[in-house]
């Protein structure tokens, strides 16, 4: 028998209620019990999302409000034994986040509205570091992007319209458990624009085991 603690985290492990979303969450079982590798599974579950993102009752009301002061996370479903969870966003106009990277494959698309993602490559200089902006790019619903570390995923996104956005994420661990897929933010002013970098993208990873 399993510990009442156990148990109870179990319990509370949100499950999806909509139908849009038990048909999602039924395929995504079947995918991830396959085994595949990061990358193979989080493309798939790319091509899993993307028309669940068509239905209009996709999420619940609950799952769509927004905070003021800051995008707001709905924890929507987790997977029996934590291999995924999927996670609303709600945005309103101007909210984003920090810069930051992921701690596990991460699969995105929007359901409503405009958000923008910007890309960074970080370069070393000096023994110190700096972001430089490499590509930016606007999603409007339906549209789907991948992110599979430990591959250099360094971005932001944010609410690029004038109403509010809301996105679906499904990421490849247990967020219930973990409280975020954010792996490391980083600071505003290591962003420069205004001079072409000298030296080519280095990988933060590999710098860190040099230091």
């Amino acid at each position: 028998m399993p510990s009442r603690a156990l148990q109870l985290v179990h319990d509370a492990r949100p499950l999806a209620r909509t139908r849009a979303l038990r048909r999602l969450t039924r395929s995504l079982d079947t995918l991830v019990a396959l085994d595949h590798d990061a990358g193979a599974t989080a493309a798939r579950v790319g091509m899993l999302l993307r028309p669940a993102l068509a239905d209009p009752a996709l999420l619940e009301p609950r799952h769509c409000e927004p905070w003021d002061h800051r995008y707001r996370p709905h924890l929507v479903h987790v997977h029996p034994t934590g291999r995924y969870s999927i996670v609303a966003l709600v945005w309103r106009p101007g909210q984003a986040t920090a810069i930051h990277d992921h701690r596990c494959w991460c699969v995105v698309g929007v359901w409503r509205g405009v958000e923008r993602e910007t890309n960074y490559d970080l370069h070393d200089e000096d023994g110190g570091t700096y972001l430089v902006p490499r590509s930016a790019a606007l999603a409007t619903p339906g549209q789907v992007s991948v992110l599979v570390p430990p591959d250099e995923d360094i971005h932001r996104v944010e609410n690029a319209g004038d109403d509010i956005a809301i996105s679906v994420h499904v990421y490849g661990g247990d967020i219930g458990l973990l409280g975020s897929s954010i792996n490391r933010e980083f600071a505003e002013e290591l962003v420069r624009t205004d001079q072409p970098p000298r030296d080519p993208p280095v990988s933060w990873r590999a710098r860190d085991e040099r230091y």
